[in-house]
């Protein structure tokens, strides 16, 4: 990720030149300049970082960039933040301006002055990139070269894998079966892809090439062939490869011409060759793009034979499924072995007889924890505990208590390094920052997909793009990391979307070397430590095991000078946590990002906050606040507000000045224990419309009447909405406003009422919703309240995926009710299932739902009522 920080203090600089280039005077070409030297450098950035751990220079040369980069940034904010405010106006205006001209003349001075000074660091770390670039010959051609060798080091490690004796193995054999079996049935005349996915380390060559040599596949196709593809193939050297395997396993020589074939003459040889063979099975190993397979799939024929077969391993899940579409294809994803397949490979690999010693059981068992079911993890902490006394329990201690440091040593545990330094180079610049970024959370710590990339976006990590949302496009950055098994999704929401996810123990530790080596975050739990002597500009207070109290450190004053993001994850200790904060918001003027999600301490918004003039990302939820005062309106700058599960029922007038806006969430949960019941609302302002920026509004309080309804048919860019305490004449006021939601996604209502005595939603309005685009984007539709029927809108929302109704007596669809049991479900169009607890019901893929109107594809339902026993759902 070196090239991250110069790359968005280049954006910042570009749109500060663009936009407030004014106000910068005679200091113009000085921050032009500085915008035309780190540019050139950010393209030299990634093909150093693939140098550095070989020369300590360049190391320390890369340091300079990204420090240089920070100070320039910190400089421009500085600026911005005294020059750029709205100018006063009127009389007051005028003196107030005149008042601060000399303080202003005197901040003027200081700004050039600092940016002199960085412009002369610009200027001598520019001839060491000069230096550099001859000394190395480091270029977009070298960049290739460097890459080849770390794809020569890969290679040495995955010919260990394929060495590997059967015999060693464990938890191959219902795998191998299943896979066999993929591939020798059917003799069918069209090619069959049969790919294996899953992150490095878990085995997957190791068990394909085990399917590949086994006695019945050989026999089955008699011509074979293995390619090992990698991160950075060469396509004609693969086709040779293949070739020349092709004619080594039917005892023909390789003729000398393919030395000069183009790339297309080397397709069409392959071809012909497998066209007049035999029934075939070909292995491409260590696949890294779709483009290779929509490539060499041209190079494939079915064969009149029949029976072909092509097998994959990746890490990356887009191309297993990729290869797989266009042939009857199968896609087997890894999985990491159980605890007891686990304990036998562990126990297996140290120990001559196989067996664990009693006393050092609940050591290993907390060693192989680690692991979490990872082969190579296993095998290779194995082999470093293989050589440890058997009968010294505290020598097995210290690999445990210090398994993560391993990874920065040069033993055994280095391969795993090599793997994951494979996958964490091949991502992109943006995507390494916000792997990284995951080092502020602790270890088995079950992550938020959506409080994350909204970090990723207060953080600036997220790029911009045209037609999409920037949370759409940071949910793609997350699933890209997920795709590439770097990221596990451990809990999904509707239509699959990732609600939570962790890391693997050792990607972890990966990352937390990375992130230190970046200086990219600082970490701590308020235990005593040795403050890093680099700039804070990311602070992370979290969870420790000891809660005394009396740990805390004073800070100097000038600590967080620098600081732009202060985040508390899973913290418990208040006192402590309520010092820092007191320490961070007195000197942190830059400060962008401010989460405190969960800080229970916090009753009341803290004064400080209000001065951040920089501030994009305030996060409040899950806190004891109860009210957000006027000088909220200072924060001109704030794109996320969480008040989510605070007592905050009301907004001031002020809110409408943050025209930047793009997220607000304010509730409180009816029943903490339960969400089902919904939440109250709040109050907001009357022109509450102005917020035309909001993509996100959950949940606003309708019960003053149609006036709030109506401003939100002005919030034409929502994406999500939450309405409260909806009264049944207001329904029509807000069937007008939907009509004009034309990117509204979810949508929750509830009606008003008092415990459990809702008013009837009234929402069937035909006149206002017969347009054919009427909330066509609409994915999710959640209703608290009674009803007296669906309304028949909704039956015209083909992209609709999951309907939830809660709190109702009775709801009349058409056609159906909702049975007791399984047995009880009528037949007829589609089919009806009960949860566990008989509280929900899902039509699969109907026929006919909401009358005679087809709905293609799936949709869920789920209800809840308080008297299960006389809700009746009829469907």
């Amino acid at each position: 990720m070196a090239e991250a920080v110069p790359s968005f203090v280049l954006d910042q600089l570009s749109t500060f030149l663009r936009e407030e280039g004014r106000l910068l005077g005679g200091l113009r070409q000085e921050f032009q300049f500085i915008r035309d030297e780190l540019g050139h450098m950010t393209s030299f950035l990634r093909v150093a970082e693939a140098k550095e751990e070989d020369d300590p220079r360049l190391q320390e040369w890369i340091k300079q960039v990204r420090e240089a980069a920070y100070d320039t940034e910190d400089i421009l904010d500085e600026f911005v933040a005294r020059f750029a405010r709205h100018p006063a106006t009127g009389f007051y205006g005028s003196v107030r301006r005149i008042f601060s001209s000399i303080k202003n003349l005197r901040a003027h001075h200081r700004v050039a002055s600092e940016i002199q000074s960085i412009k002369s660091r610009i200027k001598s770390i520019s001839e060491g990139h000069q230096r550099y670039q001859s000394e190395y010959g480091l270029s977009a051609q070298a960049s290739h070269s460097l890459s080849a060798v770390n794809n020569t080091t890969w290679r040495y490690i995955r010919d260990d894998a394929l060495l590997v004796e059967e015999a060693k193995l464990v938890g191959i054999d219902q795998p191998k079966k299943r896979l066999i079996s993929q591939l020798l049935e059917g003799d069918d005349y069209q090619l069959k892809v049969v790919s294996v996915v899953g992150m490095g380390g878990l085995g997957k060559t190791t068990l394909v090439k085990k399917v590949h040599d086994d006695l019945d596949v050989r026999r089955h196709f008699p011509v074979r062939a293995w390619v090992t593809v990698s991160q950075t193939y060469d396509f004609q050297d693969v086709l040779k490869d293949l070739i020349r395997q092709l004619h080594k396993e039917g005892k023909k020589p390789v003729p000398q011409s393919i030395e000069s074939m183009t790339t297309t003459e080397l397709k069409e040889f392959v071809k012909d060759f497998l066209q007049q063979a035999g029934r075939y099975a070909i292995v491409f190993d260590d696949v890294w793009d779709v483009e290779f397979w929509n490539t060499i799939k041209f190079a494939l024929p079915e064969s009149s034979h029949g029976g072909n077969r092509v097998m994959l391993t990746t890490r990356i899940a887009d191309v297993a499924s990729a290869s797989c579409i266009e042939s009857r294809g199968f896609v087997y994803r890894m999985e990491p072995l159980s605890i007891e397949d686990s304990w036998t490979l562990f126990c297996n690999k140290i120990f001559k007889d196989g067996n664990c010693p009693g006393h050092l059981m609940d050591v290993a068992k907390g060693i192989l924890d680690k692991c979490e079911g990872l082969p190579l993890a296993i095998v290779a902490i194995s082999g470093l505990l293989a050589l440890k006394d058997v009968d010294r329990t505290e020598e097995w201690e210290v690999v445990r208590r210090s398994l993560g440091g391993e990874l920065e040593g040069s033993g055994r545990l280095d391969r795993i390094k090599e793997i994951l330094f494979l996958s964490y180079n091949d991502l992109p610049w943006h995507l390494k920052t916000c792997l990284l970024y995951l080092s502020i959370y602790p270890e088995d710590y079950e992550i938020g997909c959506l409080r994350l990339v909204n970090l990723w976006i207060g953080e600036r990590f997220v790029e911009g793009r045209e037609g999409m949302s920037i949370e759409d496009v940071a949910r793609g950055y997350l699933s890209e990391l997920v795709n590439r098994s770097l990221i596990q999704v451990t809990k999904v929401f509707y239509e699959g979307t990732p609600d939570t996810c962790q890391i693997h123990d050792l990607v972890r530790e990966f990352i937390l070397l990375k992130s230190r080596e970046q200086n990219m975050m600082t970490v701590t739990t308020g235990q005593p430590t040795t403050w890093p002597p680099e700039k804070v500009r990311r602070l992370v207070l979290r969870s420790s095991s000891s809660n005394n109290t009396q740990h805390h450190q004073q800070r100097h004053n000038d600590c967080f000078d620098h600081l732009r993001s202060f985040v508390t994850v899973g913290y418990t200790n208040l006192l402590l946590s309520k010092m820092l904060l007191s320490e961070v918001l007195g000197s942190s003027k830059l400060l962008k990002v401010l989460d405190l999600g969960g800080h229970e301490a916090e009753e009341e918004i803290p004064n400080e906050i209000f001065n951040l003039f920089h501030l994009k990302h305030l996060d409040l939820s899950c806190t004891r606040v109860e009210r957000v005062p006027k000088a909220i309106g200072k924060l001109q700058h704030l794109e996320f507000l969480d008040l989510g599960n605070t007592r905050v029922r009301e907004l001031p007038m002020e809110i409408l000045k943050l025209q930047k806006l793009r997220f607000l969430r304010v509730y409180q949960l009816v029943d903490p224990s339960d969400d089902d019941y919904g939440s109250h609302g709040f109050k907001a302002p009357t022109n509450m419309g102005g917020l035309l920026a909001l993509e996100v509004l959950d949940n606003i309080d309708a019960s003053s009447g149609p006036t709030i309804i109506k401003e939100i048919g002005k919030l034409t860019q929502l994406r999500e909405l939450g309405i409260t305490k909806l009264r049944r004449e207001d329904g029509k006021e807000l069937c007008s406003s939907l009509a004009n939601l034309t990117s509204l996604r979810e949508l929750s209502v509830d009606s008003i009422g008092k415990d459990d005595d809702h008013e009837i939603i009234d929402l069937n309005h035909p006149s206002l919703c017969s347009s054919s685009s009427f909330l066509q984007s609409l994915r999710m539709l959640i209703l608290r309240g009674r009803l007296e029927k669906m309304p028949q809108w909704v039956a015209r929302l083909h992209g609709l995926v999951r309907i939830d109704l809660n709190w109702r007596r009775r709801v009349v669809f058409h056609g159906w009710r909702v049975p007791k049991s399984q047995e009880d479900a009528p037949k007829g169009n589609g089919r009806v299932e009960m949860d566990e607890s008989g509280g929900g019901c899902i039509a699969s893929s109907p026929e006919t739902i909401f009358g005679t109107t087809s709905i293609t594809g799936g949709i869920t339902i789920g209800y809840s009522a308080l008297e299960p026993a006389s809700t009746t759902v009829f469907v």
